[in-house]
């Protein structure tokens, strides 16, 4: 005897057999990491002080955006390398102030720090923010790169929640997704990703590094053991971090 109900239909996968709650889900680094907001407040309070240091040079305007300002933190060397640290939020939060703190690992070692700001969507396009961040980096010695906990492929973010406020085309995931435009040749890049964080973000870096290996292009991964999305920055900040030894290493390869 039939008590009326009536099976609820599966969700339709949309993107590597996830449907949009999981595919959500796999890209919510908040959600994953419990208490996100206790690393966030004292990157804050440590960023503060870094840019009330009286060498600190503070928004310097590149472009006419209100937020297309950049900070340098000079470390006092002579001719000394510069790392460009530009802050993650999925394009549509998070500013450069709270993450002034990272500077403090680089200077350490004679390495100039600086930190480009950015429109955020739904304010202007990605096409838009990469344009900005290509004007910042016009004027900076760029050389070499360190993606953290990066975002190769632009289609599961154009298929979840992000995409809200990003908007995303095929045009735009297509020419924007770094995996899908692997260059011929490149500076060296080292990439670093947690090994507590989201399965889809190390997925991300582990096929741009393979993509990139079977091109012959000199992209390397490492994977930082018990660090989720909030507390592999510390590998930055701290002058005897891992992620600081590898730009130190970059560094003095390049001089």
């Amino acid at each position: 005897m039939s008590d009326g109900l009536q099976p609820v239909a599966a969700a339709k996968p949309i993107y590597r057999g996830m449907d949009r709650a999981a595919l959500d889900a796999a890209y919510n680094n908040s959600a994953a990491v419990a208490d996100s907001a206790d690393w966030l407040a004292p990157a804050r309070e440590r960023s503060a002080a870094v840019r009330a240091e009286a060498n600190a040079r503070l928004d310097i305007a590149y472009a006419k955006r209100p937020r297309t300002r950049l900070d340098y933190f000079p470390s006092g060397a002579a001719r000394a390398p510069l790392f460009v640290f530009i802050h993650g939020g999925y394009w549509q939060r998070n500013e450069k102030e709270t993450f002034a703190f990272v500077a403090d690992g680089p200077r350490a070692h004679g390495i100039d720090v600086a930190l480009p700001g950015y429109t955020l969507a739904p304010d202007v396009r990605l096409t838009d923010i990469v344009a900005e961040i290509r004007a910042a980096l016009s004027g900076l010695a760029e050389r070499a790169g360190i993606p953290i906990s990066g975002i190769f492929d632009l289609e599961p973010i154009a298929l979840n929640y992000l995409n809200e406020k990003l908007r995303l085309d095929a045009n735009e995931t297509a020419s924007l997704s770094p995996l899908r435009v692997l260059p011929g040749r490149m500076a060296p890049l080292r990439l670093f990703v947690g090994g507590d964080e989201l399965p889809e973000l190390k997925r991300q870096s582990a096929d741009y590094s393979e993509a990139a290996r079977a091109r012959g292009l000199p992209v390397t991964l490492t994977v930082l053991p018990a660090h989720h999305h909030f507390s592999i920055l510390d590998e930055i900040c701290r002058p005897d971090g891992a992620i600081t030894r590898a730009l130190v290493d970059m560094a003095a390869t390049r001089a």
